[in-house]
């Protein structure tokens, strides 16, 4: 990724965040945390990471967050002063969890 790529993906992070924070009316959306971006070096796509606190509906969220993604692409060109929105898809940010897994296997070794 290029740096006006990198700097697109860090504003469409911070004005997603805002975004959520403040506009959104579903609750369940309300507990998602965008995690990171990335954008293609064209700027014609975006990839979203986020996370939610509810994991039981991750499959719900990640289904509405791309129901929403022309609202939030609309959102985002009035905020970001950029001539072509990227295309925004969401992808649950599998990270953390991933970071959590082997923090525990770590302890389990340990433990013995």
């Amino acid at each position: 990724m290029n740096l006006k790529g990198e700097r697109v993906a860090s504003a469409i992070v911070q004005e997603l965040g805002n975004i959520l924070l403040t506009e959104v009316n579903d609750e369940d959306l309300k507990n998602v945390t965008i995690t990171y971006a990335t954008v293609t070096n064209d700027l014609s796509f975006a990839k979203v990471y986020f996370t939610t606190l509810d994991d039981e509906k991750r499959d719900k969220v990640v289904k509405d967050m791309n129901n929403a993604s022309s609202y939030f692409r609309t959102e985002l060109a009035k905020r970001i002063d950029i001539r072509h929105m990227p295309e925004i898809r969401f992808v649950y940010d599998e990270s953390i969890e991933y970071g959590t897994k082997i923090e525990k296997i770590i302890e389990e070794i340990n433990k013995d």
